[in-house]
C-alpha cells in the first residue's frame, strides 16, 4: 500500500522507502513523481513554488498504516497523538490508496484533525459518507453503472448461467445486490455466489473452494470482482498452470508482475473493465528515463535493476554498483510484465496530485488578493483547502476533467478489455469495446467480437447456460425447484406457435390461422366447402341424382300401367304424389352441396321440412285408406261417407300446413345464416348453414317423427288384414327404415361438424328416401314388371274367390 503527501516547499523532501516491492504499487508511485515534476515546470501553477513530498510503501497490516499516518502528522517514527516534533513545513494534503479499505483506516484519524486526504483507488460510497469521512475526497469516478455494464455484456453473449467471486466487503456487497438486480431485470441466473474475505491467504482453504466450484461448475461464464487487488493475484497465482475453459470477467485489471512463465494461462482471453481515461504521452517518456542513475535514492528501482538486469547492488545501503548497463530501461522490462502506459490506479493518482496543486494555487491567488500572503516557510493550514478541493472543477495535463465533490461526479465511462497471453509468457491486453451508461439506450454497449481471443477450451463463442435454448415451437417449462434459467423445452399445443427462441408461453393462433407442422408460424386458412368436386360431395351428388332417375323411372313405370289392379288397388293418386314429393326429395340434398348462401341456406331446411311433412303425411292417408276400406263393409253411415267423399286426401294438405305454420315462424324470428367453421378442420376454414333456432330446427324433426309415429301405427294395425294388394305391411316398413336413419341421425349430427355434419344430412335425407321407396314400391314394381301375370283380373278374381271378397279402391 502507499501513501503519498505532496507539501509546500522550495525544496524536493523524499521519505523513507521499504525495500520490499510491488510492481502495481510502484507505477502509481511513478504517477506521483511525474505529476510533481510536470507542475512545478507548469509556470502558470503555483509559480515560484515547487510541491515536495514523502512516499510511504508498506504492508497491509493496520498497525502499519496508522503507524505511518502519525509519522506524517508528528514527524517523529514513534506514536505521539496530538504532537508534531518537525517544525519545517507541514504537508498539505495525504493521498492514500489504491485500497479504500487504506483510505478508510486512515481517513477516520484525519478527520479528527480536519486533514485533507484524497483517495485515488476505486470509488467507495462508504468514503463517501461526509458524516464518517467529511476531510476525504475522492478522484475515482463513480462505478454505479459496472454492474448494469457487466450485465449488459452477458446479454450481448446471451450468457443466463453466471458464477460471482466477489471481495466480502461493504463494496463487494453493493455489487452482488446490484448484479443480482440487473440480472433478474435481464433474465440472467447466478450459478453460485462466492464471497471471499478481504485476507485471502493464497493456499488457505478459501482459495481451494474457489478453485473448485469455478471447475466443477457448469457456468462457462465467472465474475469477479475486487478492489483490493488480492483476490486477482491470489486467483492468477493459484490457477496459472490450470486450464479451466472458463470466461473471467473482472472489474480491473489484475497484477501480472510475479506471474510465471507459462505457455497459456486460465486467464486467458478474459474480458475486463477498465476506467477509460486519457493518455498523456509524456508519461511514456518519463517512465523510459526513470532509472537508478536520475533517481539513484529510489531503492526500489535499485532492487527492480536487480532483479531484472542482473545489476549488482550493495545490500547495506540499496545502492547500484558500477557493473550495470547504462542503457537499461523499464521500457525493456522481460516478459511484457510492465505497463508503459498509466493504469487506472495511476490516472487518478496523477489527477490527485492535480487537485492538491490547484486547489493550493486557488488558495494563494484568493489570499493575494486579500493582500495576505504566505508565511516565509511556505507554511499552510491544511483545514483551509477543503473549500477549494470541494468546489473544484479543473483539466490536468491529459487534459481530462477532475471533480472531487461526489454530488458533481458522474458515471464512469468503461473500456472493455480482453487479455492475451502468447508463448514465453507474452501477454497483450486488447479494447475490444466500451460502455457508456450516458450513451443512448441500445447503444450504450459497443462490442467487435471478431476481435475478441476466447480461451484455447472454446473452438467458438463461449456458450454460458443451465439449459440449451428453446427453438421456435416449443417453449419453456420451468423445473420445479430450480431457477428461471433451468428448464425443459416443451412443444407447443395444438395451434400454438412459438416464433423466437426461449420464449415462456406459446401464442394461439387466430381463428382463420393454423399453426404449421413445426409450430413457429401461423398460416391462412384456406375457405372450402361441401362442394361438387370433392369427393365426398361428388359421391352424394351422384347417389342424389341416381335415385332421382330411379324414383322419375318408378313414376314413369306406374303412369304407364296405372290401369292395373295392383296401382289401382291403393289409390293411384296417393301413389302419384308421394313419388312425386320422394322425386324432389331426391334432389334436395343438392341444395346442401355448393358454395352456401342466404337463400340456400332457408331453402336446405323449409325444402326438407315440407318435403317430408307432404311424404309422411301421404303414408298416413294411404294406411287411413286400408283401414277404412275394411270398414265399409261394416254398418254405419259414417264410414261410408269417409270413404266416399275421400276424407283420407285431406290429410296431406292439413299436415303440410301445420309444417309451413312452424316453419315460417322459423324463418321469421331466427332464420338459417351463413356461418363459418375454423374449429373443426386444421387448414380449412368451412362455410356451413347455421340452422338459427336450435329449437325450432328440432321442432320439425319432432313433428316428422310425429307423422311417421301416426303412420307406423296405422299401418301395423292393418298388415294383417286380408287383402290381395294390402300394402300396409310395406307402409310399416318403411317407417320402421325412417325411423331408424332419424334416430341414428341425431346423436352422430351433435358430435361431427364441417363438411360431416353436412354430408350426415345429406346422406340421412337420401337414405329414409331410399327407405320409403324401396319399401313401398320395390315390390310392385317387381309384379308389374316381373310377375305381370300376378297383376290381372282374372287372378285376382280367383283368389277373391277363394278368400270370399275382393276391394279395389282408386
Amino acid at each position: 500500500m502507499m501513501v503519498g503527501k505532496v507539501i509546500c516547499d522550495v525544496f524536493i523532501n523524499i521519505g523513507h522507502f521499504f525495500c520490499s516491492f510491488n510492481y502495481w504499487n510502484f507505477q502509481c508511485s511513478l504517477a506521483f513523481i511525474f505529476a510533481i515534476e510536470e507542475i512545478n515546470r507548469n509556470p502558470h501553477v503555483l509559480p515560484n513554488i515547487s510541491l515536495g513530498y514523502d512516499l510511504y510503501i508498506f504492508h497491509k497490516s493496520k498497525q502499519d498504516i496508522l503507524a505511518e499516518a502519525f509519522t506524517c502528522l508528528t514527524g517523529v517514527g514513534k506514536i505521539f497523538p496530538n504532537f508534531r516534533c518537525r517544525r519545517e513545513n507541514k504537508a498539505a494534503a495525504i493521498l492514500t490508496g489504491p485500497s479504500w479499505m487504506t483510505s478508510a483506516d486512515i481517513g477516520r484519524l484525519l478527520d479528527l484533525y480536519k486533514y485533507p486526504q484524497l483517495s485515488f483507488g476505486p470509488f467507495s460510497t462508504m468514503l463517501s459518507d461526509r458524516s464518517q469521512f467529511s476531510s476525504l475526497y475522492q478522484t475515482s469516478a463513480k462505478d454505479t453503472s459496472l454492474p448494469c455494464g457487466i450485465v449488459s455484456l452477458m446479454v450481448h453473449f446471451s450468457w443466463t448461467w453466471v458464477g460471482l467471486v466477489v471481495i466480502d466487503n461493504s463494496r463487494g456487497n453493493q455489487v452482488v445486490s446490484d448484479l443480482k438486480g440487473e440480472m433478474d431485470r435481464n433474465k440472467i441466473c447466478v450459478a453460485f455466489v462466492k464471497m471471499v474475505a478481504e485476507n485471502l491467504h493464497l493456499f488457505g482453504p478459501t482459495s481451494k473452494e474457489i478453485l473448485q466450484l469455478t471447475v466443477i461448475s457448469l457456468a462457462n461464464v465467472v465474475i469477479v470482482y475486487d478492489d483490493t487487488q488480492s483476490l486477482h493475484t491470489t486467483m492468477l497465482k493459484n490457477m496459472q498452470c490450470l486450464i479451466t475453459g472458463k470466461v473471467w470477467v473482472m472489474n480491473s485489471q489484475w497484477e501480472a508482475g510475479n506471474a510465471k512463465h507459462f505457455l497459456v494461462d486460465s486467464f486467458h482471453g478474459s474480458l475486463f473493465f477498465a476506467h477509460r481515461h486519457h493518455e498523456n504521452p509524456n508519461f511514456r517518456m518519463f517512465v523510459e528515463s526513470y532509472n537508478p542513475f536520475n533517481y539513484p535514492e529510489d531503492h526500489n528501482l535499485v532492487r527492480f535493476w536487480h532483479s531484472f538486469f542482473n545489476c549488482s547492488i550493495s545490500i547495506l545501503d540499496c545502492k547500484i554498483l558500477d557493473n550495470c548497463l547504462p542503457n537499461a530501461s523499464l521500457a525493456f522490462s522481460p516478459l511484457n510484465i510492465w505497463e508503459m502506459d498509466m493504469t487506472v490506479d495511476s490516472y487518478n493518482m496523477y489527477n490527485s496530485v492535480y487537485a492538491v496543486a490547484h486547489s493550493l494555487h486557488e488558495m494563494t491567488v484568493k489570499q493575494a488578493e486579500l493582500h495576505s500572503h504566505l508565511n516565509g516557510q511556505g507554511h499552510v493550514h491544511p483545514w483551509k483547502l477543503h473549500h477549494f478541493l470541494k468546489n473544484i472543477h479543473l483539466k490536468n495535463g491529459a487534459e481530462s476533467q477532475v471533480i472531487l465533490d461526489s454530488e458533481r461526479k458522474i458515471d464512469a465511462e468503461y473500456d472493455i478489455v480482453n487479455f492475451w497471453n502468447f508463448p514465453n509468457g507474452l501477454r497483450q491486453k486488447v479494447k475490444v469495446g466500451s460502455f457508456s451508461s450516458k450513451a443512448p439506450q441500445g447503444q450504450q454497449l459497443v462490442l467487435i467480437d471478431s476481435m475478441i481471443q476466447w480461451d484455447t477450451g472454446f473452438t467458438e463463442l463461449p456458450r454460458s447456460v443451465c439449459s440449451e435454448s428453446c427453438v421456435p415451437g416449443f417453449r419453456k417449462s420451468p423445473k420445479e425447484g430450480k431457477p428461471d434459467c433451468c428448464y425443459d423445452c416443451t412443444p407447443c399445443a395444438d395451434n400454438e406457435i412459438s416464433n423466437e427462441t426461449d420464449v415462456d408461453n406459446c401464442v394461439k393462433c387466430p381463428d382463420n390461422h393454423y399453426a404449421n407442422t413445426e409450430q413457429n408460424v401461423c398460416l391462412q386458412k384456406s375457405v372450402t366447402f361441401l362442394s361438387y368436386e370433392d369427393p365426398l360431395g361428388m359421391a352424394l351428388t351422384c347417389m342424389s341424382l341416381g335415385f332421382f332417375v330411379i324414383t322419375a323411372g318408378v313414376l314413369g313405370v306406374f303412369v304407364k300401367y296405372h290401369s292395373t289392379p295392383i296401382i289401382k288397388a291403393n289409390n293411384r293418386t296417393l301413389t302419384y304424389i308421394l313419388l312425386i314429393t320422394l322425386t324432389f326429395c331426391f334432389l334436395c340434398p343438392l341444395l346442401f352441396i355448393g358454395q352456401p348462401n342466404t337463400a340456400t341456406c332457408i331453402l336446405q331446411q323449409s325444402t326438407f321440412g315440407v318435403l317430408f311433412t307432404v311424404a309422411l303425411s301421404t303414408v298416413l292417408a294411404k294406411t287411413m285408406t286400408v283401414v277404412l276400406a275394411f270398414k265399409v263393409t261394416v254398418p254405419g253411415r259414417m264410414v261410408r261417407w269417409l270413404m266416399l267423399s275421400k276424407a283420407p286426401n285431406f290429410i296431406i294438405p292439413i299436415c303440410t300446413l301445420v309444417q309451413l305454420g312452424i316453419s315460417g315462424i322459423w324463418m321469421s324470428s331466427s332464420p338459417p345464416f351463413v356461418d363459418s367453421d375454423s374449429q373443426s378442420e386444421h387448414k380449412h376454414i368451412i362455410l356451413v348453414c347455421n340452422k338459427g333456432s336450435a329449437v325450432a330446427f328440432h321442432c320439425v324433426l319432432g313433428y316428422l317423427f310425429s307423422l311417421a309415429l301416426g303412420s307406423y301405427t296405422v299401418a301395423y294395425l292393418s298388415m294383417n288384414l286380408p287383402d290381395t294388394f294390402n300394402e300396409a305391411k310395406f307402409l310399416t316398413f318403411s317407417m320402421l327404415v325412417f325411423f331408424s336413419v332419424w334416430v341414428t341421425f341425431l346423436p352422430v349430427y351433435h358430435s361431427t361438424k364441417g363438411k360431416v355434419m353436412v354430408a350426415m344430412e345429406v346422406f340421412s335425407i337420401l337414405t329414409s328416401s331410399a327407405g320409403l321407396l324401396g319399401c313401398i314400391f320395390a315390390p310392385k314394381c317387381y309384379i308389374i314388371l316381373l310377375r305381370p301375370d300376378r297383376n290381372s283380373l282374372h287372378c285376382i278374381r280367383f283368389k277373391a274367390h277363394s278368400r270370399g271378397k275382393v276391394h279395389l279402391t282408386d
